[in-house]
């Protein structure tokens, strides 16, 4: 899909369609800013100094979070450090957005940003290529990037379409690969490209009772399932996180459904080369604040008896209802969907 074609779309689905800009005057040296500014040009667009920085906003009520998230921020992205990682990837990498527009309300990204962690898009994207390329190209061993880290990139794409002009890119070099999670099903513009196996598309799943009471804006589970199988009928490398595990009075129940669903609705084709990573759920004092003013009627998610202090300010689970938790999706995961290998669990 082009980026015209996808800003059409945005026109045509009011909740793609931001309330309000905010950018930094420096986008409108780049062609995806300017393409940006000619789309939404019915919108606000109101300048600032930077995109980290918005004082207007950093002064908002808890209560105005659900709120924030329709606006989008534009930016140019500065910061290209990469920092190693040994899961899935090798490196995570600063990439063309931060920040998200729907509501978990888990979401990692509020301990870094606050009530601030509305859509950010960074213009630069051939600067932020160039390395990429000149990174895979430098190393003696096969790099993997990790690339949404920070956003969820098959939602930017939606308004952008920079996932496919990623893809179509980086697939021409030789050496390195990309992966990125995602929680949304809108993968149709990814399926025609020419992506060479050098892009891992890992989609992150939770009973659907858990999307309904906590994943405020994202995908159902059934349409992620079937998005994934698309995905692997295409030739893409296909990848399952169980993310986060959260630990409502009936998990037991909604995780074995979970896996029963999953053994059920993936295709052969996923399964055979399937992997799944395991993340049980961190929480935070900025969590219950916002959540408690912006969602006053949504599921509490901090459990006193089963959590513990896990730095300044976050919670996780103890260490022996964790471990609990893992013996029980092990055996669940090895009953229903047993031979495919489990990364980590963390």
């Amino acid at each position: 899909m082009s980026l015209t074609k996808s800003l059409d779309k945005v026109k045509g689905d009011d909740s793609l369609q931001p309330e309000k800009i905010y950018y930094e005057p420096a986008v409108l040296d780049y062609t995806l800013g300017l393409q940006l500014k000619e789309h939404f040009a019915t919108v606000p667009w109101e300048p600032i100094e930077s995109h980290n920085n918005i004082e207007a906003l950093r002064k908002n009520p808890n209560q105005e979070f659900p709120r924030m998230k329709r606006l989008l921020i534009l930016g140019v992205r500065k910061s290209l450090k990469y920092t190693p990682n040994h899961k899935v990837s090798d490196f995570l990498v600063p990439y063309t957005s931060s920040g998200c527009s729907a509501m978990c309300l888990y979401c990692y990204l509020v301990c870094n940003y606050n009530k601030c962690s509305y859509l950010r898009l960074f213009v630069n994207r051939e600067q932020m290529m160039d390395r990429l390329i000149k990174t895979a190209n430098k190393s003696e061993k096969e790099l993997v990037f990790e690339i949404g880290s920070n956003s969820d990139l098959i939602l930017e794409n939606i308004i952008t379409g920079n996932l496919e002009w990623t893809i179509e890119n980086f697939s021409k070099n030789e050496r390195g690969y990309l992966t990125f999670p995602t929680k949304f099903d809108h993968v149709e513009p990814l399926l025609p490209l020419n992506h060479r196996g050098r892009i891992i598309f890992r989609m992150s799943v939770n009973p659907e009772e858990i999307i309904q009471k906590v994943e405020f804006g994202t995908s159902s589970l059934k349409a992620r399932l079937r998005s994934l199988n698309q995905m692997a009928e295409a030739g893409f490398r296909v990848g399952i996180l169980i993310a986060p595990v959260v630990l409502l009075d009936n998990w037991q129940e909604l995780y074995a459904q979970l896996i029963e669903q999953l053994a059920e609705e993936l295709s052969s084709k996923a399964k055979k080369q399937l992997f799944i990573e395991i993340i049980f759920m961190t929480y935070s004092f900025i969590h219950r604040a916002i959540n408690r003013e912006a969602f006053p009627k949504a599921v509490n998610l901090y459990n006193q008896p089963l959590m513990t202090g896990r730095g300044r300010g976050k919670y996780w689970y103890k260490e022996h209802v964790r471990i609990s938790g893992e013996e029980f999706l092990r055996a669940e995961l090895t009953k229903k969907l047993g031979g495919i290998p489990i990364l980590y669990v963390v």
